[in-house]
């Protein structure tokens, strides 16, 4: 008999001052990060530690614009900010370790 593991999601209510999203919580690669938001408001930028702690993505970085985006993570930690002016700054960014 074969088992086949589930990947977990979690809704991100992607606003300002995201600081402590995920504490308390377990990621594995594969689990799946849903960011809501209003289209136009805001973006998901996948980014590097660098572009994490700076708030400047590297070009060519995966950015996300559909309002519900379905990031898949991956082993290790995952790092996103919206790009928008202010907004990472203001604390629209989180870092998510799955193991």
């Amino acid at each position: 008999m074969m088992f086949v593991a589930q990947a977990a999601e979690y809704h991100v209510n992607w606003v300002m001052n995201m600081h402590g999203w995920g504490n308390g919580r377990s990621f594995a690669a594969g689990d799946v990060l849903v960011f809501d938001y209003a289209v136009g408001a805001h973006n998901v930028v996948e980014v590097d530690q660098t572009g994490y702690n700076t708030c400047t993505p590297s070009a060519g970085a995966p950015t996300y614009t559909s309002g519900h985006d379905r990031i898949t993570l991956h082993r290790g930690t995952n790092l996103f900010i919206c790009s928008f002016p202010g907004h990472c700054n203001g604390g629209m960014k989180i870092a998510v370790k799955a193991h």
